[in-house]
């Protein structure tokens, strides 16, 4: 078996994973009997939302409540804005290995999707390990790497990223739905299991049951 590549190997910044070595937390059940430690995550690239649109978000936040300014939101990056450097299947497997590469140890990761311009990950962090540290470690390195890639510099992600904590197994079968769908919604694949930087393709038959009967979960 070949040696789990370390942060800042070669090996992780050509995202030469080993998905049944390295996703650990596979078919994992999480535990809801400690509040607010699983939580979907949505992060995105730093030209996803020109200013301008953030601008009008905000207002629209005013306005309406929290679940519809996510809707907007969403509606807004899957339209594709920005450079959508993500589309780059070396830049998506490089999100996707960092993902994966603490999994087991600093959280267990239950379902994620790269997208052109964003990523939604669905996590039960560990204690010891807070949400923002997480992130940083998730967005740092890949920025670092992706702009070696590119040859670019400059800023890769929005500093920001929005969470929601997942309440029971219902919400979080909802969570699954909704993360794996959004390609199709987007009109990027026929299928969630055709697109090729989701959990979706790597969870076989195992939650099929459960994400047949969620039904998207308005709070998302």
């Amino acid at each position: 078996m070949a040696e789990k590549p370390r942060p800042g190997s070669a090996a992780v910044s050509a995202a030469r994973l080993t998905w049944s070595d390295g996703w650990r937390s596979r078919g994992y059940l999480p535990d809801f009997e400690q509040p607010g430690l699983v939580q979907m995550v949505t992060f995105r690239l730093a030209d996803s939302l020109p200013s301008e649109r953030v601008d009008e978000l905000r207002l629209t936040l005013r306005r309406q409540n929290g679940v519809d300014h996510r809707r907007a939101l969403e509606a807004f990056l899957d339209a594709g804005h920005g450079a959508c450097y993500l589309r780059d299947q070396r830049l998506a497997r490089l999100v996707e290995s960092a993902l994966v590469h603490f999994d087991g140890t600093r959280y267990h990761l239950l379902a994620w999707v790269v997208m052109p311009n964003h990523v939604h990950v669905l996590i039960e962090g560990k204690p010891a390990f807070r949400l923002s540290t997480i992130m940083h470690s998730w967005k740092s390195f890949t920025a670092k790497e992706a702009n070696k890639l590119l040859k670019r510099a400059g800023t890769f992600w929005q500093p920001e990223y929005f969470d929601r904590t997942i309440r029971d197994e219902r919400h979080l079968a909802s969570a699954i739905w909704y993360i794996h769908a959004n390609p199709v919604k987007a009109g990027l694949a026929a299928r969630a299991e055709d697109w090729p930087f989701s959990s979706a393709s790597r969870f076989g038959g195992e939650t099929k049951a459960a994400e047949t009967a969620a039904l998207p979960d308005s709070s998302l």
